[in-house]
Parts: structure tokens; sequence; C-alpha cells
């Protein structure tokens, strides 16, 4: 089965943010508010095409027909970076919608992900399962994540990011061809260390007033 080709952004709103986010001299609060913002594109860009059921609420005035999402969401960030789109994405979605956490940790000599944590509600089979990972390098985290939401009964899920490699997004894509993805940009590529170039850093630590 072919893969589905990410999807990123475009635009002023959306530059603006970047480069907030790319500026190292960008203080850790301005950080986290442009991260916050770009988040919140990214998540309307990624599921403004979920299914919809038809309901009626009333006005002040006079009934009126709306368009709800057909199934619920669960939202997954892998720590502690995903945490970041975690709220954003709460503050678009339905009250219903549930979250989920996996902890994935980046082993500096073999840029593969360790599990540390494992926590997610049960019956995902219906639902529409979102996985955040701000920073989708070599994918490995990424490809990680799927795999366990797959292996729990996911059937339908998105990975949305701010900033990806082309590299991670090979292996995402040839891990788990139907996820569908979404990201802010895509970069030019890895360095040496396994690094997003331009990038911006270390997200978890940008974001948390740590060095990096």
């Amino acid at each position: 089965m072919p893969a589905r080709p990410p999807v990123s952004l475009a635009g002023a709103l959306v530059g603006h943010h970047l480069a907030r986010l790319r500026d190292h001299a960008t203080p850790s609060a301005d950080f986290r508010r442009s991260s916050s913002v770009l988040a919140s594109l990214v998540v309307a860009e990624a599921l403004r095409d979920l299914e919809v059921r038809g309901a009626v609420v009333q006005t002040p005035l006079a009934p009126a027909d709306v368009q709800l999402p057909a199934r619920r969401v669960t939202l997954v960030p892998i720590l502690r970076a995903g945490l970041s789109m975690l709220q954003p994405a709460l503050d678009l979605l339905p009250d219903d919608t549930r979250v989920g956490f996996l902890g994935m940790a980046r082993d500096e000599q073999t840029a593969r992900p360790l599990s540390y944590l494992e926590s997610l509600p049960s019956d995902l089979g219906d639902d529409e399962v979102v996985v955040l990972d701000p920073m989708i390098a070599t994918g490995g985290s990424s490809a990680a994540a799927l795999a366990f939401l797959r292996d729990a009964g996911a059937t339908r899920l998105h990975l949305l990011g701010l900033i990806a490699a082309p590299e991670g997004l090979a292996r995402v894509t040839a891990a788990d061809p139907e996820v569908r993805v979404t990201v802010a940009v895509i970069d030019q590529g890895l360095n040496e260390r396994h690094f997003i170039v331009p990038g911006l850093g270390d997200a978890g630590d940008r974001l948390y007033s740590q060095s990096g």
C-alpha cells in the first residue's frame, strides 16, 4: 500500500511562530506561546476532514442544523515535549476527548527510542487516535508509538508534529503507511547527532527553561 504523503503548513502566521521557535534568543515563555499557537494551527489542519454527524441545537431564535465529529478523539502525547501540544489540542476538541501518554526517551548513543511509560485508555478501535510529537527527527519514537497503538487496537491514527526531518518521515511512513502525518514544516535533514537542521534545538529543554 502506498504511504500517505505528509502534509505541511504554509502562510504568514505559521512563518511568524516558526521564526520565534527557531530563534535561539527567544525566551522560554515566548517559546511556549509560539509552540502552543503553532500546535493549534497543526491540529486544526490535521483534523479538518474528520468524519462528521448531523445534529440540531436550539439558538436563542430557532433550531439550527450543526455538524459534530462522528467519532471520539484520543490524544496521545509522547512525553515530554509532546505535552506542549496537548492543551492546544484539547482547547479545539470536544469535551469527550480522551488522553493517553507514552513516554519515550532517546538513547543518545544509538538514537533509538526507549519506552519508560505506557498509559492508554481502553477501547481505541473506533476512536480517532492522535499522536503528538513536536520534533520528528529520526522517526524512531513516533514509529514505536504508532506500533504500540496499533497493538492496542487503534485503527485510525494521526501523527502531528511541529518540525520534521525527511529521514524521520520516511521511517514513519515505511513503518505505518496508513498513518496521516501533519507537521508545520519539513526541514533539510539530520546532522551527525541526529538533530533536525536547521530545527530549533532541543524542544523539551527550551520549553522548560533548561540548557540545550
